[in-house]
């Protein structure tokens, strides 16, 4: 592998760019209209200029046009990253029709993977614990009540095909059950142009736990442990761990294994995401696979000490896997803060707009994986990500600690993020103690946000004074504390507005 095609853009790009570097492959990018200025575009080989293409599908959607881009600048593979055609089984097929080396699993695993309704049968037929649930697609309001009514209430209603939370509704009762049947479907259509929905048995108040599989074209097939995803709101991941303090040994290792025979049975190879739900009594159940790789694989990387985006670009080159079961070793905690251009009073509605000034904190325990820069726009027509903040520590307990503090060093003005709830959340006793489940946000975090309109000015004032409090405590690292001194709020106030 000589050159690839990144067809794909923002951070993963930036990512997948520093790997291709230490393995000395070049890498080419595309230039678009909507970001001319992007921050990936100077860190890449090659540029195809594509801003002369003004349509509305971006040409990370263009499965024509990426295969045309590919050829044109000699690219001998496509690492398609994670969203936009990452899951895309026929964008997968014409890589390989036009002998472009796809960095990532087999069309057909991706195919069977990705339309949950074919996942799910696979799934039964491989004994992997599963909820209750319709044996394939609800095609009716008819069909879903009686379904509902054999497996019994709360249900939840699903798209057969994507993922991210979009195209799923729960139903409590009969008479809420065809409403939610048709937003679901409707759902499903406008997002994935596919109606398709199944059931499951709802299960109430679980953690969501996936575990990292790396797998390569010759049978071998291992897992990286497991992450902790169930801090999320609407559906969508906010905030990653790993490992994960529900888990013992016993209880990782079964998990483990289950995930591994998910991955077997479907010829999977690459990096891969196998996830589940984990209820009160430490039951599992098979939700989903994810066959790319994740937003949150850093958290992985950093407890395993493995580069996953160099194993899949060796796993794709044909290369077997060097690692075996009993190499892997979890070592320390990870978190992971996805920092997003989100308002989170509006419900964590998307906020874009221009940077106007931006600071990310260093040191050893802190990683920060980011396309964006000061002066960068967060495009409208694009995801809100404005960064990812991976903290580590010896254990949960230090990995808090560090987060909190790199927290509290991350300084982004112009636009609204998701920085206060992050601020909030690591000194929320429930948090911290690790027992929540992924109603945590909607029931837990929701009396701290503020509505009224005076409650920003407090919300303010809380978050300065909160600043204030903990620099006066971190006496060691600030050049301002003498023996015996305090500082003065007031003077640090006027040197935060200098920022």
């Amino acid at each position: 592998m000589k050159r690839i095609l990144i067809a794909n853009r923002g951070e993963i790009a930036v990512r997948i760019i520093k790997t291709a570097k230490l393995m000395n492959i070049e890498t080419v990018v595309i230039k678009t209209a909507a970001e001319p200025n992007a921050m990936y575009l100077a860190m890449a080989d090659v540029v195809f200029d594509d801003t002369d293409d003004l349509s509305d599908i971006p040409a990370f959607l263009d499965i024509e046009k990426l295969i045309e881009i590919a050829l044109k600048t000699e690219a001998d593979s496509v690492h398609p990253g994670y969203g936009f055609l990452a899951e895309n089984a026929y964008f997968a097929q014409k890589c390989v029709d036009n002998k472009l080396t796809f960095i990532g699993p087999s069309p057909d695993a991706i195919y069977k993977m990705g339309n949950k309704t074919i996942a799910r049968k696979l799934a039964l037929k491989n004994d992997i614990p599963m909820a209750m649930g319709s044996k394939g697609n609800v095609t009716s309001e008819e069909q879903a009540l009686m379904v509902a009514n054999q497996i019994g209430y709360p249900i939840i209603i699903k798209a057969a095909s994507g993922g991210g939370g979009r195209g799923m509704r729960i139903a409590w009762h009969d008479e809420e059950l065809p409403k939610m049947f048709n937003l679901a479907s409707n759902e499903a259509a406008k997002a994935f142009n596919d109606p398709n929905v199944f059931i499951e048995k709802y299960i109430a108040n679980p953690k969501h736990i996936e575990f990292q599989i790396l797998a390569d074209q010759h049978g071998n097939v291992i897992h990286l442990g497991e992450r902790e995803c169930s801090i999320q709101r609407k559906h969508q991941k906010l905030l990653e761990e790993a490992p994960s303090s529900a888990l013992s040994e016993e209880l990782r290792k079964e998990m483990g294994e289950v995930a591994v025979r998910i991955a077997s049975a479907v010829g999977y190879y690459s990096a891969g995401t196998v996830e589940f739900l984990l209820d009160s009594a430490g039951k599992f159940y098979f939700m989903e696979m994810n066959t790319r790789i994740q937003v949150e694989h850093p958290v992985t990387e950093e407890i395993t000490g493995i580069d996953l985006i160099e194993q899949q670009i060796r796993v794709a080159s044909g290369e077997k896997l060097q690692l075996k079961q009993e190499d892997i070793q979890l070592n320390g905690w990870a978190i992971e803060c996805r920092i997003n251009a989100e308002d989170v009073q509006a419900g964590f509605a998307p906020a874009p707009g221009a940077i106007d000034k931006l600071i990310f904190p260093t040191g050893e325990n802190i990683r920060v994986d980011s396309g964006i820069e000061q002066g960068s726009t967060i495009a409208s027509n694009f995801d809100s990500m404005v960064a990812k903040l991976i903290v580590t520590g010896t254990d949960r307990q230090d990995a808090l600690i560090n987060c909190k503090k790199a927290l509290g060093k991350v300084w982004i003005k112009g636009i609204k993020t998701t920085l206060p709830f992050f601020r909030m959340l690591v000194r929320e006793p429930q948090f911290i103690s690790g027992q929540f489940t992924t109603a945590f946000v909607e029931k837990e975090m929701e009396k701290f946000y503020f509505s009224k309109e005076e409650d920003e000015q407090i919300a303010a004032w809380l978050a300065t004074k909160l600043f204030v409090d903990e620099q006066i405590a971190d006496q060691d690292r600030n050049v301002d504390f003498e023996q015996g001194k305090r500082i003065n709020p007031w003077i640090l106030n006027k040197r935060l507005k200098q920022f």
